[in-house]
């Protein structure tokens, strides 16, 4: 099976432009699905603290209005800072205006920290069983069942119907037991083909276990184009945050960039993640413009076919 290849909207930083008149975001979902990947997505960075980010759901309505046929994606939404019947209808009315093309990333939110999580009164407690609750109801809402959510409160029914859609789990291993338990997907991030594979081994055989059917596996992908100056920080920037910040040792972090001089390259490191147990990329570059990481990444999932 020929490896499905996605990369992400610019929808933060200095990828977005400041003129609201410029349509920065439905223009690059036409652009991703003319070079022919078979999805794009968005990540979750509402900071709050002065960063320029887009809210996901509403972006990838924008996307879904300007293409046919790619699926559209959360890479992946903070499921705890939402409440459950805001995100039932989202996901249904994405479903709707996508026809049915949208595929639903879920995490615990890795920033419980920032503004934008204390001033909606979120925290670092109580995001597993909130994921979980979704998880459990969100099949129920969206398919326009009525669901009691409080006792206190009437029953809920949301409507139009809508299918659910795939389901993928972001994290690392810790997250098996749930991408198990719900029948999902699994969408590491930060990971490397060595590192991947014995993880994948590791889901499989628990699945096996349980005779379950093996989970589909999407990954993350960070992209080095290059090899100037401007590749070398990029890399050493990245590798330096992987072991401050997501507190990996040196020697794995080293491993998690993607170098790639040439499209032949990032087409290589793209058959090895298939090779360790991947169904699909989605590749993002942590340097070069915009469009240069599309052109590129597009002409290495060419050499795929």
């Amino acid at each position: 099976m020929t490896l499905r290849i996605g990369t992400s909207l610019p929808v933060a930083l200095g990828d977005l432009s400041t003129d609201p008149r410029h349509s920065t975001v439905t223009t690059a979902a036409r652009r991703i699905e003319e070079h022919g990947l078979e999805s794009l997505w968005v990540p979750d960075l509402l900071l709050g603290e002065g960063t320029p980010a887009l809210e996901p759901m509403m972006t990838l309505a924008a996307a879904a209005a300007v293409t046919r046929d790619i699926t559209i994606g959360t890479a992946v939404l903070s499921v705890p800072l939402r409440p459950l019947p805001w995100l039932a209808t989202q996901v249904g009315t994405l479903q709707y205006l996508s026809r049915g093309r949208f595929a639903l990333g879920v995490g615990l939110g890795g920033f419980p920290g920032v503004p934008f999580w204390q001033n909606l009164g979120a925290g670092p407690k109580g995001r597993g069983p909130a994921l979980d609750r979704a998880l459990d109801l969100l099949p129920h809402l969206t398919a326009g069942e009525s669901v009691t959510l409080d006792p206190r409160h009437a029953p809920l029914q949301m409507g139009p119907p809508a299918s659910m859609p795939p389901v993928l789990i972001g994290g690392s291993a810790r997250a098996f037991e749930r991408v198990l338990t719900y029948g999902a997907d699994w969408l590491p991030s930060l990971i490397s083909p060595q590192d991947l594979a014995p993880a994948v081994a590791r889901l499989n055989a628990l699945a096996a276990e349980r005779d379950l059917k093996r989970p589909g596996v999407t990954v993350g992908g960070h992209v080095i184009i290059g090899a100037d100056r401007s590749a070398s920080d990029a890399y050493d920037a990245l590798v330096a945050n992987l072991i401050t910040e997501h507190r990996m040792t040196p020697e794995v972090a080293t491993r998690v960039p993607i170098r790639a001089r040439t499209p032949a390259e990032l087409a290589q490191t793209f058959a090895e993640f298939q090779e360790a147990g991947a169904g699909r990329v989605i590749a993002s570059s942590d340097n070069k413009a915009w469009s240069e990481q599309l052109e590129f990444i597009a002409e290495a999932r060419a050499l795929l076919s």
